[in-house]
């Protein structure tokens, strides 16, 4: 009898390969996100502070520039992780569903609850890990020259990419994407709805968090509040693609 215990690193390698393209370019991003928040650090941010020493003198555009480096940042950081991992739970789920190559995997090795794991698994490790060095960079950054940003933490591009928040957003929209593949089994309509869901969850963040505001003050206890909340919407969502895929194999 075949032994079952290579399949998943066959199915991981298989899936790496096939997305190479898409992982690229998600390590380019975060790479070039990096990049800026460290030239907001080591460049920008020491030229500010001579600048407003006595005896200084900058132009009001030097000091704008900046603060505009680092609201392109925050805002790109709060929605573009969101929308590659919704992207790609969708992609992984409903482009196999629509070919039928799903179907025929699961009558080889891989049972459907593996097949989706091992999905999900190699999609969440790169995502994770790059929404995570960009929100302990941003988060430091930010700490570090707030004395020069003319940013409050309460602002979304501030309160979302500082810290755990953005990556559990990221994993939410993972997790609606593979849900919306699962349910729609066509690809483009599951990219549709899966971004979708995750720009509504992205958007209606702050009316999730505001209410908090009044029994929780101060950043951390807000920010992991938030972050908790997510990851409960998370957990909901890929409850829900186990509960369609098990349908679906039935």
């Amino acid at each position: 009898m075949t032994s079952l215990a290579p399949a998943r690193p066959a199915t991981r390698r298989t899936l790496l390969r096939l997305h190479r393209p898409a992982l690229l370019m998600w390590t380019a991003f975060v790479l070039l996100a990096a990049g800026a928040l460290l030239w907001v650090h080591f460049s920008a941010a020491p030229r500010d502070r001579a600048c407003a020493r006595p005896g200084g003198w900058c132009t009001y555009t030097v000091f704008t520039e900046t603060n505009n480096v680092m609201n392109l940042l925050g805002t790109a950081l709060s929605y573009a992780p969101c929308a590659v991992a919704a992207w790609a739970g969708a992609a992984l789920t409903g482009r196999e569903l629509e070919s039928g190559t799903a179907h025929l995997a699961w009558t080889q090795a891989v049972t459907p609850v593996r097949w989706l794991t091992a999905k999900l698994t190699t999609a969440a490790l790169p995502l994770l890990a790059g929404a995570a060095v960009l929100a302990l960079a941003y988060g430091t950054v930010w700490t570090a020259d707030q004395d020069v940003l003319v940013t409050h933490w309460t602002w979304d591009r501030v309160f979302v990419p500082r810290g755990p928040l953005l990556p559990a957003l990221t994993l939410c929209a993972l997790a609606l994407g593979a849900l919306a593949g699962l349910a729609l089994r066509r690809t483009l309509p599951a990219l549709a709805c899966a971004c979708a869901a995750a720009l509504a969850l992205r958007t209606g963040l702050r009316e999730l968090w505001q209410p908090l505001r009044g029994p929780l003050t101060g950043f951390w206890p807000l920010h992991l509040a938030a972050t908790g909340m997510v990851l409960t919407v998370t957990a909901a969502a890929t409850a829900a693609a186990y509960a369609v895929l098990r349908r679906r194999a039935a």
